[in-house]
């Protein structure tokens, strides 16, 4: 039997202690550890990317990663998105443009859009579909989840 491990791990700005199984994944980490059930698990094979959190900055699938590995590191969930109960201008995008219909892909696809727009603040169509072609969507079609990363991009732009 593994023997659990101590990791302290930054959330949403907030450091957490834990112990835990080696063999746990991070999204059981924060769902269930954490209570933060934004991170939805869909495929649990890293597939569908309704579990993507930012490690880091960088967009990871929390289904495949385990919660070990994330000893001294920074993770940002969808519930880290918003400041002070006011949603940023991605999330505030998505509900503009109905960029979400069921919304169990939408925090996948909010973390996605958020680390492209941190890399790249004017990416052109090419380059957001290059990018959310590792998110499913099985609800809306992509061309609102299109339109809602234009409109976040003029809101960021317009905010600066």
């Amino acid at each position: 039997m593994p023997t659990p491990r101590q990791i302290s791990v930054t959330v949403n700005g907030t450091v957490y202690e834990s112990t835990v199984e080696p063999r746990l994944t991070l999204a059981d980490f924060l769902r269930h550890e954490l209570a933060l059930p934004g991170t939805h698990v869909g495929c649990e094979h890293g597939v569908c990317g309704a579990c993507t959190v930012l490690w880091n900055g960088r967009a990871v699938r929390s289904c495949i990663m385990l919660a070990v590995q994330t000893d001294g590191t920074e993770i940002t969930t969808v519930e880290g998105l918003s400041k002070d109960g006011e949603l940023n201008a991605i999330q505030q995008a998505f509900v503009e443009e109905h960029g979400l219909q069921c919304g169990f892909c939408t925090p996948g696809f909010l973390m996605t859009i958020t680390e492209m727009l941190d890399r790249n603040p004017d990416p052109s169509d090419e380059e957001i579909y290059d990018y959310l072609g590792g998110q499913i969507c099985r609800c809306t079609g992509y061309q609102s989840i299109l339109a809602a990363v234009r409109n976040a991009i003029e809101k960021k732009k317009a905010a600066s």
